[in-house]
Order: structure tokens, then sequence, then C-alpha cells
């Protein structure tokens, strides 16, 4: 063997090496980040130490005497954990079990930032900007990271298949007041466009704030559906969009829409 074809082997065998390091060393770091999410008082399991404690104090109406909402029993210590905390969702089957976040003052605080407020990569699923309330809209846009290590809604990806949607096709998604379920309506593959560029945007929600406006929405949705699911929206129903990048596009997004079950 020449020394040439030695030196080649013995470089290849140190790039492998760094790179399965390199790869460790993600998991690990995104592991950790999912433990902390994982050691959250988890409002299912809140719920059931509730429901099965005997005596004791009632549990809270939804509404008061002066029918405002009244925060639901599993999010108190959350709540009073983090205020940024907006709700929860879990899509059975996946990774995907996560507390949803807001922050009025950055709107983009939870890409890089944990659950208390440290810097994180892995960062948290939010709530679009677009929503200054929850209760308010009739579109929920939630961003979240595709992380390679498969965390985060990387779990996402799955939808390019029907076979896994036809399993998967109803999540949960509870916000501080109220326990809802949702059935997916489309899975489509897009991307962020420029702002000059006259195309349907999936993002800018705000578009389908009224009646035609919503129309126009879900038709295009449909358009764009790598499937067709059977199942439809008209407006007054409440939407969920599910964003994470998607990378076999410059600036690509997967998107999972879908409505709340009455």
């Amino acid at each position: 063997m020449s020394k040439t074809k030695k030196i080649l082997i013995a470089v290849s065998g140190l790039l492998l090496v760094y790179s399965l390091a390199s790869a460790a060393r993600i998991y690990l770091r995104d592991y950790e980040a999912e433990k902390q999410i994982q050691e959250l008082p988890h409002p299912t399991e809140v719920r059931k130490s509730h429901s099965n404690a005997g005596g004791g104090a009632a549990t809270p109406s939804l509404l008061t005497a002066k029918q405002e909402p009244a925060m639901l029993p599993e999010f108190q210590e959350l709540h009073a954990r983090n205020p940024d905390i907006v709700g929860w969702l879990s899509i059975g089957g996946t990774r995907i079990d996560y507390p949803i976040m807001q922050n009025a003052q950055d709107e983009e605080f939870y890409l890089d930032h944990d659950f208390d407020k440290k810097p994180n990569i892995n960062g948290l699923p939010f709530l679009d900007a677009a929503h200054s309330r929850i209760d308010d809209s009739n579109i929920l846009l939630i961003h979240g990271h595709h992380m390679k290590s498969g965390f985060m809604f990387a779990d996402l990806m799955k939808y390019k298949k029907e076979s896994y949607y036809k399993e998967h096709a109803v999540f949960q998604f509870s916000t501080l007041y109220e326990k809802e379920e949702y059935e997916i309506v489309a899975v489509i593959l897009s991307k962020v466009y420029r702002k000059s560029d006259n195309v349907f945007k999936y993002y800018r929600i705000e578009n389908a704030a009224t009646p035609g406006g919503f129309d126009s929405y879900m038709q295009n949705v449909k358009k764009l559906a790598l499937y067709d699911t059977g199942v439809t929206a008209r407006y007054g129903d409440k939407l969920i969009v599910l964003s994470t990048c998607e990378y076999s596009t410059d600036n690509g997004r997967l998107a999972v829409v879908a409505r709340k079950r009455e």
C-alpha cells in the first residue's frame, strides 16, 4: 500500500470519528434539553392526580361567577413558573409533547430559550407573533425547530406519508383554559417567500380573518396538500397550523393544518 493511500485512509478515519463524535454531541445536547422538558409537571399527569384525588377542594369551574375563564388546574404550576406558556401540544405516537410559548416582548425568544428562559439552541415551540391573544384568533400558527436528532417538530416530517397520517390523524392541544382535540385537514410543503413574491403564503394567517379570506386560505392549502384527508374546514372553524423547516429546498417549510373538533 502506498504512503499516499495510507494517509488518505487515516484522514478518512479521522473524519469519520469526528463526524460520529459531532453527531453524538448533538444528540446528547438535544437529549438533555428533552429531559428538562420531561421533568416539567406534565398537564396530563397533573390532570390525573386531580381526578384521582379524594376529598379536598373541588376542581375550579372553567367559568367564574363573572363568566371569566379560570385557568385549568393542570396549568397553574407551569404558569406560575413561566407565564409565557399558552398551552400544551401532544401528538400521540410521536416525540411531540411540548409546552407552547409566547413572549410578548420578543416574538422569536423561544427560538433559542428553554422553559426557564435560559439560552438553549433547541428552543421551544412558540405561537406566532400575529396572535396577541390566543382566544381571539381563528387560526393559530405554531413554529417549532426541525432538529436533526429527531426532537422538537422533526416528527412532523413523517406526515409526508399518507399511511402515517392515517395512523396519527388527530392530536391534542390544550390552552390554559380549555382542552381541545384537532383533526388534520392537510399536510403541505411550502417555503418562506420574499415579501414581494405574489404567491400564497400559508404563514400570513391574518389574511384569513374574513369569510372570503378564510375560504381562499383553505383553497390554497388544499392545492398544496400532499394527499386528500377527506377533511375540510369552513369559516368559523378554529385551526392550528404546525410549521417547521423542510430541507429539500431553500427556506423550505412543512406545515400540518388541523381543525378543532366539536
